[in-house]
C-alpha cells in the first residue's frame, strides 16, 4: 500500500514560513532603518535562510512590497468599515489603526526623506489619509472647503496621536477624547 502525498499539510507549512518572513520584515521595517533591513537580517529574525527568503518573496523590495500589501489590507479593516459621517465610528478605527501600525508609520516618517522605499510609503498614506478624511468626515460639514478639509486631516494626524500617546502618555481613551473634540470643533465652527 502505497501513501499519498498530503500537498495541504506542505502548503499550510509554506504560508506560515511566507508569514513569518513577513512578520518578520514588517518589525525590522518598525525598528530598524530600512537600509538596515537586508535579507540576510530578515532571514535571521525569521529564522530562515536567505534562499527561503528569496523563494517566498523574489527578492528584497518583493518582501517589502508583500508587507505593504499586507499593511494595507489591515488598515482597510480597521479604518474603512465606517459608513461615511460616522464620526466615533471614524475614529474608533483611526485610533486602532495607530495603536496597531503607528510605530511602523512612525519610523517610515521618520526615513521618507532618506529612503525612497519610506518616501512612497509616506506618500501613499498621505494620500489615503486625506481620502478618508473626505469620505468619512466630508459628509458632516456644511460646506467642504479645501481649509476645512486640512484642518481635518492635521486634526487626525498620527503627529497628534504620537503627541498624546507616546508624549504625554495618556490613555487610548484620553487620546479619543481629544481627538474628538479637535474633530467635532473644525466640524462645528461656522
Amino acid at each position: 500500500m502505497t501513501r499519498g502525498y498530503d500537498m495541504s499539510l506542505r502548503s499550510r507549512l509554506a504560508d506560515e514560513t511566507r508569514d513569518r518572513i513577513l512578520e518578520a520584515t514588517e518589525r525590522l521595517l518598525a525598528h530598524e532603518p530600512i537600509g538596515s533591513v537586508t535579507l540576510a537580517a530578515i532571514a535571521d529574525e525569521a529564522g530562515v535562510s536567505v534562499q527561503t527568503v528569496l523563494r517566498h518573496t523574489g527578492s528584497r523590495s518583493g518582501c517589502f512590497e508583500l508587507v505593504a500589501e499586507r499593511v494595507r489590507e489591515r488598515i482597510h479593516e480597521q479604518r474603512g468599515g465606517t459608513e461615511p459621517g460616522d464620526v466615533d465610528g471614524a475614529l474608533e478605527g483611526l485610533l486602532l489603526h495607530y495603536e496597531v501600525e503607528g510605530t511602523l508609520v512612525l519610523s517610515l516618517l521618520a526615513q521618507e526623506k532618506v529612503d525612497p522605499t519610506a518616501g512612497e510609503a509616506v506618500r501613499e498614506g498621505r494620500a489615503y489619509h486625506r481620502a478618508w478624511v473626505e469620505r468619512h468626515l466630508g459628509p458632516c460639514l456644511a460646506e467642504g472647503g479645501r481649509e476645512t478639509i486640512d484642518a481635518l486631516v492635521a486634526a487626525t494626524d498620527i503627529y497628534v496621536w504620537k503627541l498624546l500617546r507616546l508624549d504625554l502618555g495618556r490613555s487610548k481613551a484620553d487620546a479619543r477624547r481629544v481627538m474628538h473634540r479637535l474633530v467635532t470643533s473644525i466640524l462645528e465652527a461656522p
